[in-house]
């Protein structure tokens, strides 16, 4: 049996009734879309991913890849190979391929509604898949003959890595010191060794393009020195496709790690017993920009991954909940021979359950919002509409590092402290998937910059670069909707003082780092609340899109019959949320504002 399943209904609520998706639909650029389209694929993304792409979601796991260090290649198992082609196969790669060279133009918010549904049953098919995303960025940014190389990944399924991470740098890319040098015919030798490369190597794809960051010789510091350069694994003919010989980028190390075993993570060498031929991408000298086109996309799709996974966790640990007896009911107790309950009936349960289900599709309803966000760029794009493009643009920048670093953060600790402990004992073992989760799901909140580096970015460019322009729109919005009253006029009230909490921590650090310009030691105090902020505006965020789909659920309710009881857990988990969850930031802003520093100046030998 399955251990995936989809919650559509939620999805399908999230895009046509919280987000209106359907006004969008038959007008350019998606006029060729209607509503039972949309659904129509939605459905059988949800049939694919319960059973053929979560069907080798175990043995993946457990089987892991093999790397044969003679030749340094990379392979997968057999039954991973047959999920991973039943999604190519089903050509769902069209939604990220540019729409020139075969691809299926659809909004955003569809593209993450399946993509929710992919991570959710096997992310690494997903992770593996991404080749087409890569393919828009030579497409899009490449010169005319590169643009062949975007078709040829499309056209024969050519899988793609994106290489930043070099062992003595990390996180700090623009300390990267894998070298460029440029040749006689127009083509790049580049040597040095990346780390943590994911996807690097594997028998799913007859040849990969690697996206690698590499400092030309010559060129100055950091990351505005670095450049992007597109280095096959095969040469090959760039009209026909016909592959040539190994090209000097070879595998040396694939990682043992805690979870998310079937997908290849690498130690890379590039040009050490050959030459790693690339080709400079745009033939021009903008590396990190360009790589911020692939790096947005990858931040989307772990913040979506780690949401989806929650949700299978909390689907999971609710039929567990509603089968297992256990206990008599918590009234009775003082009855040794009164029946026992399934234990959904126990208090701390039920508070659980209910923790997991207002964020996951709290979450889902972010993912979705943004996704929504991005919609309307496309849409405001095609009319020319260039003053709302900028609006829109901030408004996307500030929302991924909290569908990426909250959504990762939240989805990870709740799986482990919700999720898998619904379970008992039982959780902690491979009879049920939520180990697999927990470990998958870790490395969430590691990808593409940790949870600190994006509260970092969060506030420092999201914010302070930003000058507050995307914060300010949707607290407008935010607090107009929590004016407009109605029945949940009380918990309106209490999203009103969640956001002017948020807000006082923001200045607080905002006056941190001013006071920094006098006192450099001051930004400590910033540094050690980026976080905090981050997190504190997920949660008001949340509470406010859960109140917006309670608000729509009131409305739909009555009469609505197989759905009364799903309206009714929309209306219940946003009061939770709200009452349980939003007066924690009243002490996260006490924290900030009583905010010392006297850590930073505690020894090392006395930590």
């Amino acid at each position: 049996m399955s251990h995936y399943k989809a919650n559509l209904r939620d999805i399908e609520f999230c895009l046509f009734d919280l987000l209106e998706r359907e006004s969008i639909l038959g007008k350019a650029p998606y006029q060729e879309l209607d509503r039972d389209t949309v659904m129509g694929m939605l459905e059988e993304v949800k049939r694919l991913a319960e059973v053929d792409l979560a069907a080798s979601f175990v043995e993946g796991d457990r089987m892991g890849t093999q790397f044969n260090k003679s030749t340094g290649d990379v392979t997968v198992p057999a039954s991973f190979k047959k999920s991973y082609r039943a999604y190519m196969d089903g050509e769902w790669w069209r939604i990220d391929a540019p729409t020139e060279i075969g691809g299926t133009q659809i909004p955003r918010s569809l593209r993450w509604a399946i993509a929710e549904m992919v991570l959710g049953s096997n992310p690494a098919i997903h992770i593996y898949a991404s080749g087409t995303s890569f393919a828009q960025v030579a497409f899009y940014l490449g010169t005319e003959e590169q643009k062949k190389i975007a078709k040829l990944i499309v056209e024969k399924d050519w899988g793609a890595t994106m290489m930043l991470t070099e062992p003595e740098a990390g996180s700090d890319v623009g300390a990267g010191r894998t070298k460029a040098v440029k040749q006689a015919d127009g083509t790049w030798h580049i040597s040095g060794t990346k780390r943590f490369i994911t996807s690097g190597d594997s028998d799913l794809n007859e040849n990969l393009i690697h996206f690698v960051l590499a400092r030309p010789e010559g060129a100055g510091p950091g990351t505005k020195g670095l450049s992007l350069f597109l280095i096959p694994k095969f040469m090959f003919d760039f009209d026909t496709g016909a592959l040539g010989k190994r090209n000097g980028v070879y595998v040396t190390n694939v990682e043992k790690k805690m979870g998310l075993n079937v997908s290849s993570t690498c130690e890379m060498n590039l040009g050490e017993h050959e030459p790693a031929v690339g080709y400079l991408l745009g033939e021009v000298h903008d590396g990190i920009a360009q790589m911020f086109k692939v790096i947005e996309f990858a931040r989307m799709m772990v913040g979506t991954k780690a949401i989806a996974t929650l949700s299978a966790g909390y689907q999971q640990a609710l039929a567990y909940a509603k089968v297992r007896e256990q206990g008599p009911d918590m009234t009775q107790m003082a009855d040794k021979a009164s029946p026992r309950v399934t234990i959904i009936n126990h208090p701390d349960v039920r508070r659980s359950l209910m923790v997991q289900k207002a964020y996951s599709e709290g979450m889902r309803s972010l993912v979705l919002y943004t996704a929504s966000i991005q919609d309307d760029i496309a849409i405001a794009e095609s009319s020319g509409n260039t003053e709302k493009i900028a609006d829109l643009i901030a408004l996307n920048d500030f929302l991924l590092p909290i569908v990426k670093g909250y959504g990762s953060e939240k989805s990870w600790t709740l799986l482990g402290t919700e999720s898998l402990q619904t379970f008992g004992g039982s959780g902690f073992t491979q009879d049920w998937p939520l180990e697999q989760y927990v470990r998958d799901a870790k490395i969430d909140t590691l990808y593409e910059g940790t949870t600190a580096i994006q509260g970092l970015d969060f506030f420092f460019r999201k914010i302070v670069k930003d000058r507050g322009r995307a914060i300010g729109l949707l607290a407008k919005e935010i607090g107009a909707f929590a004016a407009s009253g109605g029945e949940f006029s009380a918990e309106k009230q209490m999203l009103v003082k969640a956001l002017e909490d948020t807000n006082a921590i923001m200045s607080k650090l905002i006056e941190f780092a001013m006071a920094s310009e006098e006192d450099p030691t001051e930004i400590y105090k910033t540094g050690l609340n980026t976080t905090r902020l981050l997190m504190s505006v997920g949660e008001v965020l949340i509470a406010w899109l859960l109140l917006r789909q309670a608000e729509i659920a009131t409305t739909k309710i009555q009469g609505s019959g197989r759905d009364h009881d799903f309206y009714s857990g929309k209306i219940s988990a946003a009061k939770y949320f709200v009452r349980t969850v939003l007066p924690h930031i009243a002490s996260e802003r006490v924290i900030v504002e009583s905010e010392t520093g006297e850590i930073m100046s505690v020894p090392e030998s006395a930590f």
